[in-house]
């Protein structure tokens, strides 16, 4: 069971890809631009992608896709998500005005691509491999997930902001190996942190100190040009906890 980061960026531009996450080949965590690394050949090994929410930094490949490599595939691919963040899918992409229904495509029972509802705490089991809907704190209705291959955990928070429900469930994850976890913007701009409901350093610290597993902590989301000013910030909230900032093409391996 390996994670390969796609892209983990709060924007594009040169080398940034905003956030998507490759499980093994076949399955996709949120479908931004970063999807957009991928060969034709790997596209056409996708089968699953789990939404965290309906941003479009997350979910911009996923009409793309669908339009590149659906009608190669002999069975639909499947997008997992809540049944808020579907409803928003269906009204305002696959609505035949920004992107056909691919759900009735070619016809609505053999459809390229097919819904499948997810709700909070629930796992999804895909060949032994383990994915939970877990709570996030955002504008519109969000999770993040935990995958776990038995041996180890990984949690990503998705877009949250201070968040007591995901401590109380990460701090009960025994094998929890990984932690990303976003910080969109500086301290400087706490007060957009707050309104977009986005992590900035100093709320990222008091949420840290809410974590009582140790961790190897990846930072996600940081937002162009704040980069090097974030992360330079986040260290002197870190406490003890060791930081680093996710990467294009950093790989985890939870086997191991």
């Amino acid at each position: 069971m390996k994670l390969r980061v796609l892209g983990c960026s709060g924007g594009i531009g040169g080398n940034l890809r905003t956030t998507s996450l490759l499980l093994d080949r076949d399955v996709l965590i949120d479908a931004g631009t970063g999807v957009g690394e991928l060969s034709l050949t790997e596209l056409t090994t996708i089968e699953h992608i789990f939404v965290t929410h309906s941003h479009l930094d997350h979910i911009a490949c996923i009409p793309l896709l669908l339009d590149s490599v659906g009608f190669t595939r002999d069975r639909p691919l499947t997008i997992y998500a809540t049944d808020e963040t579907l409803e928003i899918l269906k009204q305002h992409i696959f609505n035949w005005k920004i992107w056909p229904d691919f759900s009735v495509i070619p016809n609505a029972q053999h459809p390229v691509m097919r819904y499948q509802p997810i709700k909070l705490g629930e796992t999804t089991i895909l060949n032994g491999r383990k994915i939970t809907a877990i709570p996030a704190n955002h504008t519109v209705p969000a999770v993040g997930f935990h995958l776990d291959s038995g041996s180890a955990s990984l949690v990503f928070s998705g877009d949250t902001t201070t968040n007591d429900a995901l401590w109380e469930v990460v701090n009960q994850i025994e094998n929890l190996r990984y932690l990303i976890i976003e910080t969109a913007f500086p301290d400087i701009e706490k007060d957009l942190a707050i309104l977009s409901k986005h992590l900035c350093p100093s709320l990222l610290g008091k949420e840290l100190a809410k974590l009582k597993r140790e961790a190897e902590i990846f930072i996600t989301h940081l937002k162009p040009g704040d980069v090097e000013s974030t992360m330079r910030e986040i260290e002197n909230f870190a406490g003890k906890s060791r930081i680093e900032m996710l990467l294009n093409n950093q790989e985890f391996d939870l086997q191991e």
